[in-house]
């Protein structure tokens, strides 16, 4: 893995940037056999060795020529802002690249390159992954998207109001962290049934303690979720009209065009992983002002099965690289490739769990939006009910672990059936895509660290 940069702001844009959804061609099937500152009130301004080191090898792929800087041939043009919807999520098209692009970075990674995970999936209701996806300069990709967000939120912040996500921060931290080492038990207990390393007796995963696990996990977000609503609402709840007017000159403008501002003096104290969540809140906090619950409950396609590998794939090279974009088209480009390397056996148990998830993916939308109307009653001076955020959190993550059940044992099917000549393939274009980034250790979220002690994960088969 690239060292991480000294400069904070640098890896927190690219921390928030692994967010960023791809942008899924949807003309052609996969085939199978703020405004300016003068406008604001306010100044502008396979199971790896362990416990080897952190971190990895790493040879960055020149950005200029990298696959996804041009419009492949014969390539369809990515849609415009403005254009990202539920609807294009739910798409079999949308799914059926981003669930093929899973598969290859499963199967041509590691423990180390799945536990690579972005930060912002874990408590996502404030509608901030439908403000980058659909802004309007096309900036969302971009590493200074969320720092730009947040740093304007932050400028129109009374004092009083900082401290309390400051204190929110402080407070979240260990939970942030307890979240993303509880993953390790699932991953580790995915790559051991690709290597067919199975407690004696057993014929596969339990999907009933898949979904038990996964619905823990969910409990978690809940909790962190709410709490973070709570306080997010109330300083919502009671802007002033200067600040409404400050941030109703950004929305709905572009990223290009919102004020240059400064780091507040008041996160330079923090801790790396308190600036890292303060900055979080500042931007869920105005996107979650400029938006609605339609936005609240949006997510991509990459939002739900997230243990296989696919965001180092596809996001290492921006960690510590400000300015950094990520290819749009890396996702559809190497799904389709992917597929085509598969014979006409293994093809399907790819492209068949489109159709396997779809229930489950409908019902996760529907149990978004009630999380989502729920959370914002704390913007209208209501008080959210916790026991019903808690309770549809654990139904949210029995149904991400009815996805993750499916896609662990198909992948590890085809996985147990390639050629060598198949496994060159994949391993080419994993190469296409990421360079020579290798990690060498495991990641909690971005950061490099060692494996940590995974518990027996014999429970998790039958």
């Amino acid at each position: 893995m690239k060292p991480i940069r000294s400069h904070m702001f640098a890896t927190l844009a690219a921390l928030m940037l692994l967010s960023a959804c791809a942008r899924p061609v949807t003309s052609t099937p996969m085939e199978v056999s703020a405004p300016s500152a003068e406008a604001t009130a306010l100044p502008a301004q396979q199971t790896p060795a362990p416990k080897p080191r952190p971190g990895g090898d790493q040879a960055l792929p020149n950005q200029a020529t990298s696959p996804d800087q041009s419009t492949p041939p014969n390539q369809a043009t990515p849609p415009g802002p403005g254009t990202f919807t539920m609807e294009q999520t739910l798409s079999d098209n949308a799914q059926e690249t981003t669930i093929a692009f899973d598969g290859l970075a499963f199967l041509t990674g590691n423990l180390g390159s799945d536990s690579f995970f972005p930060p912002g999936k874990v408590a996502d209701f404030w509608g901030f992954q439908y403000l980058r996806d659909n802004d309007p300069s096309e900036m969302g990709h971009n590493t200074d998207f969320l720092t730009s967000a947040s740093l304007n939120m932050l400028a129109v912040l009374s004092a009083d109001q900082k401290a309390q996500l400051i204190t929110l921060a402080k407070e979240q931290v260990d939970s942030i962290n307890q979240y993303g080492y509880k993953r390790f038990v699932l991953m580790t207990a995915f790559r051991r049934m690709l290597a067919n390393d199975l407690p004696a007796g057993a014929s596969g995963l339990s999907e009933d303690a898949v979904k038990t696990i996964s619905a823990e996990l969910y409990h978690l977000d809940g909790e962190i979720s709410y709490a973070r609503a709570q306080v997010m609402g109330g300083i919502l709840a009671n802007l002033d009209t200067t600040q409404r007017a400050y941030l109703d000159a950004m929305v709905g403008k572009g990223m290009t065009s919102w004020p240059k501002v400064d780091e507040p003096a008041e996160l330079r104290p923090l801790s790396r992983d308190e600036k890292i969540a303060v900055m979080t809140y500042a931007g869920d906090l105005f996107s979650w002002y400029a938006g609605s619950v339609e936005a609240d409950v949006y997510f991509c396609p990459e939002r739900q099965g997230t243990y296989f590998g696919s965001f180092y794939m596809k996001d290492a090279p921006a960690v510590g690289n400000p300015g950094y974009s990520i290819g749009t088209n890396i996702t559809a480009d190497m799904g389709k490739a992917f597929v085509a390397a598969l014979t006409p056996d293994q093809a399907p148990l790819i492209t068949g769990l489109v159709d396997t998830q779809r229930s489950a993916l409908t019902n996760i939308v529907e149990v978004r939006t009630q999380i989502s109307s729920e959370l914002r009653k704390f913007i209208a001076g209501e008080t959210a009910d916790r026991a019903t955020v808690l309770g549809l959190m654990e139904q949210y993550g029995r149904l991400d672990g009815t996805i993750i059940y499916n896609f662990a044992t198909n992948f590890a099917k085809v996985g147990q059936t390639l050629t060598d000549a198949q496994r060159t393939q994949l391993q080419n274009l994993r190469h296409q895509t990421l360079g020579d980034f290798t990690p060498k250790a495991a990641f909690l979220y971005a950061e490099p660290i060692d494996f940590p002690d995974v518990p027996s994960t014999d429970f998790l088969f039958k």
